[in-house]
């Protein structure tokens, strides 16, 4: 029977950094205040532990995440293609087998995201796995929390390349898996200043 876990010197993780932040007035979200830290090194702090090396996609402020200490990678393509492009560019620089990509504005993902993307995927065979909340019925998808293979690169250039930008569009296409997890709050996106606030909030609450 096969293992169902990935070591996690196998794994490195993406940071997906590299949006427009329209709905927070085209501000760089990763670089967002928050408890006396910044959304993106939040994300990283929850991150790195669970993968053997970081990467940054960001295609602004890149001096600025460059002090994270971790490499940063632009997208290749001057057209905005969302997610999927920091995707296409981490899995052009990633030196391990496997990806695991997540925002840079859910700060609060789960510490074994990885490890259970890992059991998904390795137990369904599949050549990705990325996150499912809600009830079985009736999903929420969240696919930007996703774990696949280096080898999936020439799958997405010929999807952008044909003009794809659903990020799910892509990910259908493959052999996939999907993750379950019953705590939907833990993959919110902070898309807006109002977003900001009540996350904020909350967090202070539970301190």
């Amino acid at each position: 029977m096969p293992t169902t876990s990935i070591p996690r010197e196998q794994i490195t993780g993406l940071l997906l950094a590299g949006g427009l932040g329209t709905r927070m007035g085209h501000i760089d979200k990763g670089l967002l205040p928050m408890e006396n830290s910044t959304l993106a090194c939040l994300s990283i702090q929850r991150l790195a532990p669970q993968v053997g090396s970081v990467l940054i996609n960001a295609n602004r402020n890149l001096a600025t995440y460059a002090q994270f200490g971790y490499p940063v990678v632009q997208d290749e393509t001057n057209e905005h293609a969302g997610p999927l492009a920091g995707m296409h560019a981490g899995l052009g620089q990633c030196k391990t087998p496997y990806l695991l990509t997540v925002p840079c504005d859910s700060p609060a993902f789960p510490r074994d995201l990885a490890q259970r993307l890992a059991f998904a995927m390795k137990l369904a065979a599949a050549d990705l796995a990325f996150v499912v909340t809600g009830e079985h019925s009736r999903p929420e998808l969240h696919p930007v929390f996703c774990l696949m293979k280096t080898t999936l690169l020439p799958s997405l250039e010929v999807y952008l390349r044909n003009g794809g930008r659903k990020v799910t569009g892509w990910l259908l296409q493959q052999a996939h898996a999907q993750a379950h997890f019953s705590d939907e709050a833990a993959f919110v996106n902070i898309n807006t200043p109002h977003d900001l606030k009540r996350f904020t909030s909350g967090a202070s609450s539970q301190t």
